[in-house]
Formats: structure tokens, C-alpha cells, sequence
């Protein structure tokens, strides 16, 4: 299996141990440098060229926004997952729309933060999911049924569902798979009815747990 190289970057050292040991312990990631700055972190992805910076939006020297930036104008390969309490910043929200980044809040159980970082390594524009959307526990998950996802989901939703967590639109999926905008929603509203929830950003993290 391919191995997904990570720089890791939090001003928090009680964070940036957190998330070391987290992924150190998975054996599809190799962390290649933990930074506490956001200087380092960019020296970091000049030099390393990782796959994946994990690093929060606050950094001391650098935003995370000003990060983006450098990445982009020095045209640097590395995608960048911003783990941060929240998305409010309407910069940040409009990089995260228009794929240049992922957003994964704080409080996100840490399999669909692994899971969403894998996601980011191949390619995968993640919408932006939040805390309260992220909870995946039986009793905090707006009744959708979890364990019994893709029992219950005919095989072509499933493939929107898939494609729904990669941020493409309504009409994007219709062009993918060359059926009708109105087919889209038309599967959309059957899935939400089957797995009692009320939108595609719940559904998009129910493709992340599921894989």
C-alpha cells in the first residue's frame, strides 16, 4: 500500500505530539518533519516535497493563509488539510471551495481525520465538514444508521455518494456519469430518506467513515 509522507505542523506541542503519535502508529503514513512554526513548515515542504501538511490556520509567524499562498505561487506539490476549530475565516472558506485546501475541524473523531487526510493524498477535493456534521457516534449522528450504509444503498448511490464526498456538484456528478441534473437530485433525495439525514455534508462524512 502506498505510503502517504506528512509534515505535521501546531504551535501546540501538546497538539503536534498528538497528531505524531496519532499517525506515527499507522503504517500507511511516514511523518517526515513536525514543525512548530509556520517557517519551518514551508522549509519543510520545499525540501521534503511530502505528500500531505497537516497544520493549523493560527500559526505564529505565518497564517495558514499566507502558507497557501507560497505554496501556490512556488508551485509546491504538497496539499494542504488545515486543522483548526473552525472555518469562519471567508478566505479560508473560499480556498477550501475552490480545492486549493481541506478544512478538518478540531473535534473530529480521529478515524475520519485519517481518513480525510488518505482522501487529500490522492487527490480528493474534500468539502469542508464541520464538528457537529463530523460526529459519527451512534447517539450524535442525525439518525443516519452508519454500520448499515452500504447495505442499504443501491450501488449507482453509492457512487454518487463517493462522489459527493469529493466535493463535485450536482451537476459535475451528472456530467461524470452522464445522467440527467434532476437524476442527481432525484437519487439524492432517496438517499437522504434512507439514511434519515438532511444533507449532502452528513452524507460526504458517512462516505469517509465508511472507507
Amino acid at each position: 500500500m502506498r505510503c502517504t509522507r506528512l509534515v505535521i505542523a501546531d504551535c501546540y506541542p501538546v497538539v503536534l505530539q498528538g497528531l505524531t503519535s496519532l499517525f506515527a502508529a499507522q503504517y500507511d503514513f511516514k511523518i517526515v518533519a513536525s514543525c512548530s512554526d509556520g517557517a519551518s513548515c514551508i522549509k519543510a515542504m520545499r525540501d521534503l516535497a511530502p505528500d500531505v501538511a497537516i497544520l493549523d490556520v493560527s500559526m505564529p509567524d505565518l497564517t495558514g493563509l499566507q502558507i497557501l499562498a507560497i505554496a501556490k505561487a512556488e508551485n509546491l506539490s504538497t496539499r494542504l488539510v488545515f486543522f483548526t476549530p473552525s472555518i469562519e475565516h471567508g478566505e479560508l472558506a473560499a480556498a477550501v471551495a475552490a480545492g486549493a485546501c481541506s478544512v478538518i475541524p478540531k473535534d473530529a473523531a480521529s478515524e475520519v481525520l485519517m481518513q480525510s487526510v488518505r482522501k487529500a493524498a490522492n487527490g480528493w477535493r474534500l468539502l469542508p465538514l464541520f464538528p457537529s456534521e463530523l460526529d459519527l457516534s451512534r447517539n450524535e449522528r442525525n439518525g443516519a444508521n452508519v454500520d448499515n450504509v452500504l447495505a442499504v444503498l443501491t450501488d449507482r448511490e453509492r457512487e454518487i455518494m463517493r462522489l459527493v464526498s469529493e466535493g463535485l456538484s450536482n451537476k459535475e456528478i451528472a456530467r461524470r456519469l452522464n445522467i440527467s441534473h434532476g437524476t442527481i437530485k432525484v437519487h439524492l433525495h432517496h438517499m437522504y430518506q434512507k439514511l434519515e439525514i438532511d444533507n449532502r455534508t452528513v452524507l460526504a462524512a458517512l462516505a469517509i467513515s465508511q472507507n
